[in-house]
């Protein structure tokens, strides 16, 4: 796999760097996207770079079209075009829908879900040119059951699903396979974060009785990009420690 790239969306921390990291040790080159945290995506890159890898930073507004292009026409010039996409960008904000402002949610819309739209059709056609290609949905846990609160977030990661199962069957004839990733409640600042009561009825939910570990996302993200999951194509991949079981 040494010789393709791969371009993670969201790059700049969490379970984009993860990401990121494990497919550069992985052999990939890879393209780290970024909205607003540049910085977040320059360490990124170092951290790859550091352990002997190759990446690069790109900014775009995944939900802007011509960003989209711009990022993608910069990738190839860079090492050649994506022929792995993990579509890791995005944003949500709280709230209950009776008082849940509009703009807010046509932005979640627009960033979850269209960017993930664009940058996938932006790749397809260099996929379908090398007739081989992987493309990674990270979608959430919320995808696949609701909660209070967060009905714009878990619309968006539900719309994520059919653009998967669609994406697969429209091109799994190409050598292109799409696949979804449902994280569940994995460690990070705001999880450390919780109050202890809040923590407690957490893990009441999770059958095995812990978060889970950024790493653990990455390795199930590549195992899916990997020659070995050649034959896996429109599935969604829960990673939740059993909070969906």
């Amino acid at each position: 796999m040494s010789d393709r790239v791969a371009l993670v969306t969201g790059a700049s921390g969490g379970i984009g760097r993860a990401t990121a990291i494990a497919l550069a040790a992985d052999g990939l080159r890879v393209a780290c996207g970024f909205h607003s945290d540049e910085g977040g995506a320059k360490e990124t890159v170092r951290l790859i770079e550091d352990a002997g890898g190759n990446a690069a930073s790109f900014g775009a507004d995944v939900s802007d079209e011509n960003d989209v292009k711009g990022m993608f026409d910069r990738i190839s010039e860079w090492n050649g075009p994506p022929l792995v996409l993990v579509n890791n960008a995005g944003v949500n904000r709280d709230g209950l829908t009776v008082k849940y402002p509009r703009a807010d949610f046509d932005r979640i819309l627009e960033v979850n879900v269209t960017g993930s739209f664009l940058c996938s059709r932006a790749a397809l056609s260099g996929m379908m040119r090398a007739r081989w290609g992987r493309i990674v949905m990270v979608s959430s846990v919320l995808g696949l059951r609701g909660n209070a609160g967060q009905a714009a977030y878990s619309a968006s990661k539900t719309a994520l699903l059919g653009l998967t199962r669609s994406l697969a069957r429209e091109y799994g004839s190409r050598g292109i396979t799409v696949n979804a990733v449902c994280p569940g409640y994995i460690h990070t600042e705001m999880t450390a974060s919780l109050p202890e009561k809040a923590r407690e009825r957490l893990m009441s939910e999770i059958p095995t009785g812990r978060l889970g570990d950024l790493v653990e996302v990455a390795a199930a993200i590549g195992f899916l990009v990997s020659e070995s999951a050649s034959y896996v194509n429109g599935a969604v991949l829960a990673i939740d420690g059993g909070m969906t079981a």
